[in-house]
């Protein structure tokens, strides 16, 4: 199988990941709390390392403000919806994931706030000027998409942030394509809140997710119940990371987690799938029958790469890459169908091609073969 999916969830992963989860699971697998005994204490450990590790991933001050959990989207809808309240205005742009404008489109649909959403610019991406004059007197919160899961362009985050903290306003970054490959550095990025997957580019396994919860921000929590260190109080224990971490966490995977991230190199994968964008690029760029969805870079792009065969739905294409030639790609709308509207490739949407940090050259030039055997099909 050649795997060019990886902005849905990174694969392989590395043997580490695997190795550690298995250890886990037969040797330490306690519930990490004040239990007292040796395995509970472990995975109090392992927890307390994956923190520390995310914390200076993103540099950040203070460990307990990384909170884990679930995934991205549970992490952005722990942000969104424990930190507006009514009568809340947001800023959003359409190139945003669903996981942030489904909870933003129903809370604005309830009357619960009022939401801007911005188009972006020809080179796809946010204007900050745009940004600045959506402000109002209750503008609360501004989210903005770190980079496309469409076409991979990076937003300028930095003037956003900085936009943001001008005006005293929460700046909520969904980092779920970057995270693992482009330096993030919240107090650069100016950034209050930042959300991202354990499983994408940072190599864990899925069901593990970060909350970065910046000192300007007060969310209330997103669920409540059990710490395994107070049982005392009434209602959720005041201090982070308790106060939004109820139940016990996917311990698991945040075993696999830390393995991923003891031995990460972002920048080399990095310049590895950005090579590979290119060597498709290049290959495929001056077709008549493949056509590119956007503009790609490696300067200003992610390596995400989106294309339209003419004469055929993304759907046929993703069905027979992988049925004939082994080539796992992702065909539709991405959870991201504003975007698509964008681009023009609204409502089939594209076949997007993620390669990942093990992907190789020879790879790409399978996928490429394929791709133009495809094309010379006959259209029925």
């Amino acid at each position: 199988m050649i795997y060019l999916d990886n902005a849905s969830t990174s694969w392989p992963k590395p043997p580490r990941v695997a190795d550690a989860m298995a250890d886990f699971v037969r040797n330490q697998a306690g519930s990490p709390s004040h239990a007292g005994h040796r395995m509970s204490e472990s995975a109090e450990r392992l927890v307390l390392d994956v923190r520390t590790m995310l914390a200076r991933l993103i540099n950040a001050a203070d460990p307990n403000r990384m909170i884990l959990c679930y995934s991205a989207t549970d992490a952005l809808n722990a942000g969104l919806k424990g930190t507006l309240a009514e009568g809340d205005h947001v800023i959003c742009s359409s190139v945003d994931h669903n996981s942030v404008s489904r909870p933003l489109q129903a809370m604005c649909e309830r009357d619960a706030i009022t939401l801007t959403r911005l188009p972006v610019t020809r080179d796809g991406t946010v204007d900050p000027d745009a940004v600045r004059k959506a402000i109002t007197s209750r503008t609360k919160l501004i989210a903005l998409n770190h980079a496309s899961n469409v076409t991979g362009v990076i937003q300028p985050s930095a003037e956003i942030g900085a936009i943001a903290r001008e005006h005293d306003l929460l700046f909520f970054l969904d980092a779920s394509q970057t995270a693992g490959l482009l330096d993030l550095d919240v107090e650069a990025l100016r950034a209050d809140m930042v959300a991202f997957p354990g499983h994408k580019s940072l190599l864990g396994p899925t069901g593990t997710g970060v909350l970065y919860a910046g000192e300007r921000t007060e969310i209330r929590p997103w669920r409540e119940g059990g710490t395994g260190a107070d049982s005392i109080a009434p209602t959720q224990p005041s201090g982070l990371p308790v106060f939004l971490e109820a139940g016990t966490p996917n311990t698991v995977g945040f075993a696999g987690l830390r393995a991923a991230l003891t031995n990460l190199d972002p920048a080399a994968n990095l310049r590895n799938e950005r090579n590979r964008c290119a060597q498709l690029v290049e290959a495929l760029a001056d077709g008549d029958s493949i056509r590119l969805a956007h503009d790609w870079s490696s300067e200003s792009c992610v390596p995400v790469l989106s294309l339209v065969l003419t004469g055929f739905s993304p759907q046929e294409v993703g069905a027979i890459l992988d049925e004939s030639f082994g080539i796992a790609v992702r065909p539709g709308l991405h959870c991201a169908p504003y975007i698509h509207r964008t681009i023009g490739t609204f409502p089939d949407g594209t076949v997007r091609l993620s390669p990942g940090w093990s992907t190789t050259s020879e790879d790409i030039a399978r996928c490429i073969e394929a791709l133009l055997a495809i094309a010379k099909q006959p259209v029925c």
